[in-house]
């Protein structure tokens, strides 16, 4: 009888472990290939070749990058640099780069491992930048004042929370007033290898202001970007590895109310939203097991997604960009300004194109 129970527990335990690999594969996209969707115009960015994880577009056609990501069990070009926040004009002809200069005595330039950013510009016109930070695999959201005559970032203030441990992305409704994702992917690697493995949905959206900070919304596989509509009424929350966005209702108390998600084949990375047009441009991952396994043989593909009409009954999704990585590898961001498409990546280069 004893026997009989341990092969049975032994059966069950195998079903498990190849019902998990079985799904594993399946939220890591591993077979999909990319069919190439080329733009005309485009050009890689000159001095950015070790990342551009997330990007975010002022009104004026100011772009902040950040760049340099070191992100565990994920390649980097340049592991023993610190991170970076890079300037382009997207009104130049021929845009550039810029590193600007962070000043402010408590800030610790050597561990700077910058992540998701956000802005939010004042009635003033002052602009601040949220930055997610992971020094030493730990993390903090710096609070920055962008100072444009010095083309500088002044350091303000680090924020920690017990609800913060692991922030993924961020999007600012105020200058320490923000929802953020966490992925729980720089907790202990035991954590973060049955997340990732088992999708166990661990990641949760957090309110924070310095006198409250609570969950708003849970149970995700892997939430990654956020972002929120140009009238302030809607929340978009990526679920990386249910290749799934969800819309939610803000409310006046900052709360969120699920209202509808949208499917896709490809793992949806941050979300970046048009001012103008209320679209939803999203940065992906075609086949995320190339991400996590790097391979200069067969290196990550690209793919960038327009969203027209998402609250309608059927939205319009178009894939406007998509390359095998070639060109360009591991898309993790898109952003438009008047006509111009910017393109960034995990840990590699950032595309420039004209649409």
């Amino acid at each position: 009888m004893a026997k009989l129970l341990v092969l049975t527990v032994l059966g069950i335990g195998l079903a498990l472990f190849r019902d998990h690999r079985s799904s594993y594969k399946t939220r890591f996209n591993a077979f999909r290939e990319v069919k190439p969707v080329e733009l005309p115009n485009c050009n890689l960015v000159k001095g950015i070749d070790r990342g551009s994880e997330d990007l975010e577009i002022l009104t004026n056609g100011l772009a902040f990058i950040s760049s340099g990501l070191k992100y565990p069990g994920i390649k980097s070009f340049e592991p023993d640099k610190p991170g970076t926040i890079l300037l382009m004009d997207l009104n130049e002809k021929h845009p550039t780069v810029l590193e600007l200069e962070i000043t402010g005595s408590n800030f610790d330039l050597a561990s700077f491992n910058p992540h998701g950013i956000s802005t939010f510009t004042d009635e003033d016109n002052v602009v601040y930048l949220l930055v997610v930070n992971h020094p030493d695999f730990k993390t903090t959201v710096e609070l920055f004042k962008f100072q444009e005559e010095e083309k500088s970032l002044l350091h303000l203030k680090t924020i920690r929370h017990k609800l913060l441990p692991n922030v993924n992305d961020i999007v600012a409704v105020g200058p320490e007033h923000f929802y953020a994702t966490n992925d729980h992917y720089f907790v202990h690697p035991y954590l973060r290898s049955w997340e990732l493995y088992l999708g166990l949905s661990w990641s949760y959206v957090v309110y924070y202001t310095p006198n409250e900070t609570r969950v708003v919304a849970e149970g995700f596989d892997f939430a990654n970007g956020i972002s929120v509509s140009p009238d302030g009424k809607y929340v978009y929350i990526a679920e990386l590895l249910a290749h799934k966005i969800h819309v939610y209702e803000k409310h006046a108390n900052w709360t969120l109310t699920p209202l509808k998600s949208l499917n896709f084949d490809t793992l949806v990375d941050n979300i970046s939203v048009d001012p103008v047009t209320g679209d939803l441009w999203v940065g992906c991952h075609p086949n995320g097991m190339r991400i996590f396994y790097y391979d200069p043989e067969n290196p990550p593909a690209s793919e960038v997604l327009r969203i027209q009409n998402i609250l309608t009954e059927e939205p319009k999704v178009t894939v406007v960009y998509a390359d095998n990585g070639t060109v360009l590898q591991g898309s993790t961001v898109a952003s438009v300004y008047k006509g111009k498409l910017l393109v960034g990546t995990v840990f590699q280069k950032a595309l420039y194109c004209e649409l």
